[in-house]
């Protein structure tokens, strides 16, 4: 597979109020985000022209820029009308679409408070986050050494840019070793999620899944979690321990990129848990794709 840097790229993107060409979108080297992760985003994907759950993704994006002590200057339906501006500009219907907001360069130092905020819109193709080969027998995750901070040591409710370092290092090793993804569990070692998506347990035909007391409350989640509901599945959120993976029938995760995935085995030295793809999963699968337009 032939690698196509993000830098260069033909297309649009959105930047402070307007669209220039994708290879113009460049900031300083001493921006206070590259050194400090001052900056939080979204992940949002297109269906048939039309962003899932756009303003809910905007105004969570204002947010988490507050919950990091920075306000950015545009409203939500700014937001929302400067995504659709970028996704036709780039002539695209479905895609993945990023905004970010950022502290920039007026201030270098743990101190910001004087820099400008930015914001950036990019849209780009992005099929499923996991191969349909892979969704189809369900990924397969390892047992990530890292885990999801207390809320009280780091801003965990923001969809905050520094909250990902310890996803990026936990996906590298589950790659390393094999596996798909990770599954990452909380300071107290109870289940908490992967490394960019939620979980969800189907135990005797109910489904539980963590408190998301640390960690984000993702928008797709709470979508799955109506569906499952509307379905009449009993949801249920409670603290989950690692031990529970042997009674439960089948698992999946739920996410803007993974949208409802399952899940085949959790694996480390210490224990093995398989699990295959079951009737709950699917009906969420094609309740999910119903709604966002893609039944």
């Amino acid at each position: 597979m032939t690698l196509v840097p993000f830098d260069d790229r033909d297309g649009f993107i959105w930047y402070n109020g307007a669209l220039i060409p994708w290879r113009e979108a460049k900031f300083h080297v001493l921006t206070h985000a590259l050194h400090y992760a001052s900056a939080v985003f979204e992940g949002e994907r297109a269906y048939n022209g039309q962003v899932f759950k756009l303003t809910e993704h905007s105004q969570r994006l204002i947010d988490s820029g507050k919950i990091l002590g920075f306000d950015i200057p545009w409203t939500a339906e700014q937001i929302d009308q400067a995504t659709r501006d970028t996704i036709a500009a780039n002539g695209m219907t479905d895609c993945y679409v990023r905004p970010i907001a950022w502290r920039g360069a007026e201030q270098m130092g743990v101190a910001a408070q004087q820099t400008k905020i930015h914001l950036a819109i990019a849209v780009w193709a992005w099929p499923s986050y996991f191969s349909p080969e892979m969704r189809a027998k369900g990924i397969r995750l390892n047992l990530s050494p890292w885990k999801r901070p207390h809320p009280e040591t780091a801003p965990t409710q923001s969809k905050a840019a520094g909250l990902y370092m310890i996803g990026t290092l936990s996906k590298h090793s589950a790659e390393g070793a094999g596996y798909t993804d990770s599954l990452m569990l909380d300071w107290r070692g109870y289940v908490a999620e992967a490394t960019g998506a939620n979980i969800f347990l189907v135990i005797d035909g109910k489904i539980h899944t963590p408190i998301p007391d640390c960690f984000l409350d993702g928008i797709t989640r709470r979508t799955v979690i109506g569906l499952a509901k509307a379905r009449g599945y009993e949801v249920i959120e409670r603290r989950i321990t690692l031990e529970e993976f042997a009674n439960t029938q089948e698992v999946f995760l739920t996410g803007t990129a993974a949208e409802v995935t399952p899940v085949g085995e959790i694996s480390s030295e210490a224990f093995d848990y398989r699990f295959t793809p079951g009737p709950v999963t699917a009906a969420l699968i094609a309740d999910y794709d119903k709604l966002v337009g893609r039944a």
